[in-house]
C-alpha cells in the first residue's frame, strides 16, 4: 500500500465525492479516476460503491478509517524523518581531538559549528598519531591538535594544511601540600609513556630543563590527561599537564603550579588534508578559522 494511495482514500472519505477529492489532490477528475482505478486494481478489491451519487467508499473502506488515517500519519512522519535525516548527514562534519584536547577545546568547536543550526558534528579522540592516521583514512574531516615549535619538521608535514587556533601551556601542578616534596632532589610524578605526543614532548623539552640533580620517580604512568588531572588532585604526585585542563583546579586551589619547575609551551592547531576540498569543507574551514581564536 502507498501512501499516496492511502492519502487518495482519505480525500474521498474527507470531501465526499471523487470531484472534490480530485481538487484536493490536485488532479484533474479524469486522473484522479484513473488513479483510483488502478489503486482497486492492484489491492483487488473494489473500494468505491459506483451505484451511489456521489460515489463513497465501501462501508467496508469507512470501517478502516482510523486505522488508515493512523498508517498515513506514520508514513508522512516516516517520510519527514528520513528526508531530514538525509539533509541533516549531508551537513555533517566529522573530527578527532587530541585526548588532551578533547575536553578544554572541543566544546568552543562544536558550540562554533552548531550556533546557526545547521550542521551536526562527530567528535572522536585520540592520540597525535592516531588523529593523523583518521585523516589520512579520511574518517574525519579535521583533526584538532597540539604542536610545537622545536625545529623538527613532520615527516608528513606537505600532506596537511593547518591553521593556527591558539596557545596552550604544559605546566606542573600538585596538590598544595607536596609542594616540599617536589622541590627536592626526587620528585614524585605522574608521567607519560613515551609513544604519546606529551610524553615526547616532556622528554625532549621539558626534562632537559629540569633543576641539577633533580630525578623524577614515577609513580603512575597514564597517556590520558584527565586521568593524570584525577591523580594530581589525589596527591599521587606532580603532573605536567596543560593550563586549559588545569585550571579549574588551580582556580579552587586544589593544585598549584610548581614554578620551580619548567613548563613548554604549546599550540593548537586544526590540521586537515592538502589539496581539493567540498565548498560545503571549505566553508566549515573558513568558518572555524575565523571563529574559534575568540574562544582564547
Amino acid at each position: 500500500m502507498r501512501l499516496e494511495w492511502i492519502d487518495d482514500i482519505l480525500a474521498v472519505l474527507d470531501s465526499g465525492s471523487l470531484t472534490r477529492a480530485a481538487d484536493k489532490r490536485l488532479l484533474t477528475q479524469s486522473a484522479f479516476t484513473r488513479r483510483i482505478r488502478l489503486i482497486e486494481d492492484n489491492i483487488g478489491a473494489t473500494l468505491f460503491d459506483r451505484r451511489r451519487k456521489p460515489v463513497s467508499l465501501m462501508p467496508g473502506v469507512q470501517a478502516l478509517e482510523p486505522e488508515l488515517r493512523e498508517l498515513s500519519m506514520r508514513l508522512h512522519k516516516l517520510r519527514h524523518t528520513m528526508k531530514t535525516a538525509s539533509d541533516h548527514a549531508s551537513k555533517s562534519l566529522s573530527l578527532v581531538c587530541q585526548h588532551a584536547l578533547t575536553t578544554t577545546v572541543s566544546p568552543k568547536v562544536v558550540r562554533a559549528l552548531t550556533a546557526n543550526n545547521d550542521i551536526s558534528v562527530r567528535v572522536r579522540s585520540g592520540n597525535q598519531d592516531e588523529c593523523l592516521l583518521q585523516l589520512i583514512s579520511k574518517q574525519v574531516d579535521f583533526a584538532i591538535m597540539y604542536t610545537i615549535s622545536d625545529g623538527r619538521a613532520h615527516d608528513l608535514e606537505n600532506a596537511f594544511e593547518a591553521k593556527t587556533l591558539g596557545t596552550d601551556t604544559l605546566i606542573p601542578v600538585c596538590v598544595p601540600e607536596m609542594r616540599r616534596e617536589v622541590a627536592g632532589e626526587a620528585i614524585p610524578a605522574i608521567i607519560y609513556p613515551p609513544d604519546v605526543f606529551l610524553g615526547q614532548v616532556f622528554s625532549r623539552l621539558v626534562a632537559p630543563r629540569l633543576p641539577e640533580k633533580a630525578t623524577i620517580v614515577s609513580r603512575a604512568e597514564t597517556a590520558l590527561t584527565l586521568a593524570m588531572l584525577q591523580y594530581a588532585v589525589d596527591g599521587i604526585g606532580v603532573a605536567w599537564l596543560p593550563n586549559s585542563l588545569a585550571a579549574n583546579s588551580l582556580a579552587e586551589g586544589r593544585l598549584v603550579r610548581v614554578d620551580a619547575l619548567p613548563a613548554q609551551a604549546l599550540t593548537i592547531r586544526m590540521v586537515r588534508l592538502a589539496g581539493a576540498q567540498s565548498d560545503y569543507n571549505e566553508q566549515v574551514w573558513k568558518r572555524l578559522a575565523g571563529q574559534l581564536p575568540n574562544f582564547w
